[in-house]
């Protein structure tokens, strides 16, 4: 596959607007060759944007029109992920799933194997593995900075004014809504790849919006094999937002505050091209050591466009798939059975 891989995004949202769309545009890797979103606004806003990309209705016109692409990226609402990449495989058409593959574990080691027997290669947007701050933590760890890691504490918390969309407001939390399906699945993700296996898990998944169907404020405590402790926490509630991440030793610790800046920098219309880029300013560098000496590290400068990279250099025949998608079913599984938990708690 030497021509550009013909790319469609199915959804417009956040996933499909803010990150993969732009990403792909920007990789001379890939053609940008179609978008599926059944919203009229939205899909004036991809024509606009992407005047050379075709603009899908329905997931069943571009099946239609499936000789006509090598990838798919399924970019629709959690609930819908395991059934439209059920479609796209069944056609023969590589496919990546925005977080999580799937709501439950079942259906998502059902798309695993429907991949590996139709030999469709199929992966999973882990974008913040490529995180910049996320990227520093994992170069300290693997240079042994901390000693021995007791305590990882990560946090994607904010206060969210914003309108949620219909999906996210209406759906339950054992059917992908909430923040531990949309967050967590990052976060649990991060903690793994760190820290290695799970021996045990416990979690808080609590509502506080009024007549909230699905949790808002979690937490999920993880106990690596390892012996590393992960605490994870994850709201769109919080009056002041807590640190970033806060990684604890016996020689060392690092504590970060703020978000990595890539997804602000795309949603505000940035290149994922620009020298800028994932790139940090200093007042935001994290501190490391031991007080009162702790000092400021330089941010790993992000790398989203790593992701696509990686999966370019896959469909080519000459790397593995950036992310496998059997490491999504830790995620998944703890998820499921903390929202199953909770549901049975009331």
């Amino acid at each position: 596959m030497s021509d550009p891989i013909r790319t469609a995004v199915i959804g417009y949202g956040l996933a499909g607007r803010v990150f993969h769309a732009p990403l792909i545009s920007a990789d001379p890797a890939y053609e940008l060759a179609g978008i599926v979103t059944a919203d009229p606004a939205r899909s004036a806003e991809a024509a606009a944007r992407y005047p050379s990309a075709r603009i899908l209705s329905s997931v069943d016109e571009l099946l239609i029109a499936a000789d006509g692409f090598d990838l798919v990226v399924v970019g629709a609402p959690t609930p819908d992920h395991a059934a439209v990449a059920t479609r796209t495989l069944e056609r023969g058409l590589a496919t990546v799933v925005d977080k999580p593959l799937a709501v439950r574990s079942v259906d998502a080691a059902a798309l695993i194997e429907l991949a590996a027997l139709g030999g469709v290669p199929l992966t999973v947007f882990q974008n913040r593995r490529w995180d910049g701050d996320f990227l520093t933590v994992r170069k300290l760890v693997e240079a042994g900075a901390f000693g021995d890691v007791w305590r990882f504490e990560s946090r994607f918390e904010w206060h969210s004014t914003r309108p949620r969309p219909q999906w996210k407001q209406e759906t339950a939390g054992v059917d992908g809504g909430g923040v531990a399906y949309d967050l967590g699945a990052h976060l649990v993700d991060q903690a793994v790849q760190l820290f290695g296996p799970v021996a045990s898990y416990y979690g808080e998944l609590d509502r506080h919006r009024a007549g909230a169907v699905n949790d808002d404020d979690s937490f999920i405590a993880l106990t690596h094999t390892s012996g590393v402790r992960s605490h994870l926490s994850m709201s769109s509630m919080v009056a002041q937002r807590g640190f970033r991440f806060r990684v604890l030793g016996s020689g060392a610790a690092y504590t970060k505050w703020g978000l990595d800046p890539q997804e602000s920098q795309l949603a505000g219309g940035m290149s994922p091209l620009d020298e800028g880029f994932g790139v940090e300013p200093a007042e935001a560098w994290g501190r490391l050591g031991r007080e009162p000496d702790a000092v400021p590290l330089p941010t790993e400068r992000g790398g989203y466009r790593e992701f696509y990279a990686r999966l370019a250099a896959a469909l080519r025949g000459s790397g593995p798939l950036p992310v496998d998608p059997r490491d999504a079913l830790v995620a998944i599984g703890i998820i499921e059975d903390l929202q199953a938990q909770s549901t049975a708690l009331g």
